[in-house]
């Protein structure tokens, strides 16, 4: 385990465990759960849209504009509700199988998002409304599909395996 000192300390402080000891825990625990919902609903639509499987009538710049925005708040939330909970277990987290699978896969997503926005999506113009996006934002549609799959299913198995 890298730095477990720190990670000692995290989980001692006491904000840790009164979060640990109350019904902070499963309350953070259940906004965390929507949170992700928010997130991964809001991209789900948005894959799907590149994808070319639902939403065909709505420009993709469209969808993405008024989606993103609630993916954002909803992030935040997911990652200020996570620390919440992580807090309360450090050490054991850090070493979790599940838990650091999450972590690789949310930091995945989040570069096929960056390399989409910085890349594909700077030539939505040319395929804004067409029914099929070319292939390069529907990879990344998949992919993030993928991913997200991933990340949820490894945040659901990483308090099954504490």
């Amino acid at each position: 385990m890298p730095f477990p000192e720190f990670w000692e300390w995290v989980q001692a402080l006491p904000l840790s465990e009164y979060i640990g000891f109350t019904y902070w825990f499963p309350l953070l625990e259940s906004i965390h759960v929507l949170a992700i919902g928010f997130v991964v609903g809001s991209i789900l639509m948005v894959d799907l849209r590149l994808l070319g499987m639902a939403a065909a009538g709505y420009a993709a710049s469209r969808i993405t504009r008024e989606l993103v925005p609630w993916t954002w708040g909803a992030f935040v939330v997911a990652v200020i509700t996570g620390t919440g909970m992580f807090m309360t277990r450090a050490t054991a987290y850090v070493e979790n199988p599940a838990f650091q699978m999450k972590l690789i896969l949310l930091i995945l997503a989040c570069a096929n998002m960056a390399v989409f926005q910085f890349r594909t999506f700077r030539d939505v113009v040319l395929w804004d409304v067409g029914t099929v996006p070319p292939p390069a934002a529907r990879a990344a549609g998949a992919i993030s599909l993928a991913l997200w799959a991933g990340v949820v299913l490894a945040g659901r198995w990483t308090g099954h395996i504490i």
